[in-house]
């Protein structure tokens, strides 16, 4: 196989998304631990099972290559999860929290979504069908993930607003019994 800058950034952005997906092998069960709706909680499960898979396809592609998967630390990655992890140690309301970890994962999904693109274009470009299609694989079950996650969103941040307006409904009071506030106000002028 001939050598050329293509192929080196191309091996190297695949080390790059090889160290991402086994970072997230180790985060997406402490993600589900924390979720608190069942149904995220099922998401997140299953993208690891789906992620593990992910790491299996790098590595038939890194042994079609003779090449070591190892060697590079994904730093985005490290930065996402890093994100993800300090969010989850927040003092927030479950809905909010799930809310936020939704937000957290679909970070790390455009992360990924990103990468694999440009990797299954560069693998196209050198000639490399069967990476290409195990690359585009991937890229499409990140995309379905995202629009899970997606879908799964639009649920749960209504959840969480509402699950808000209870608790400012409950604290807002003037002493005498009668709730008061702008945000009320607000409400009666729509």
């Amino acid at each position: 196989m001939k050598e050329n800058s293509l192929m080196k950034l191309y091996v190297d952005e695949l080390k790059d998304l090889y160290n991402a997906e086994n970072q997230l092998v180790k985060a997406l069960p402490k993600m589900a631990k924390a979720a608190n709706s069942e149904e995220l909680r099922a998401g997140f499960e299953e993208h690891l099972e789906q992620t593990k898979g992910h790491v299996a396809r790098l590595e038939q592609i890194f042994e079609v290559l003779d090449e070591s998967p190892k060697g590079k630390k994904c730093k985005g990655m490290e930065g996402l999860v890093a994100e993800g992890g300090e969010m989850m140690e927040e003092d927030l309301e479950p809905e909010a929290l799930d809310a936020g970890l939704i937000s957290a994962a679909q970070r790390v999904e455009h992360y990924e979504i990103a990468g694999y693109g440009c990797v299954k274009t560069y693998a196209t470009i050198l000639g490399e069908k069967d990476a290409a299609a195990l690359l585009a694989k991937t890229l499409q079950e990140e995309k379905d993930t995202d629009e899970k996650l997606t879908q799964l969103a639009e649920q749960i941040n209504l959840e969480a607003a509402e699950s808000g307006d209870e608790d400012e409904d409950e604290t807002a009071s003037d002493g005498n019994g009668s709730r008061s506030g702008q945000r009320k106000l607000q409400k009666t002028r729509a």
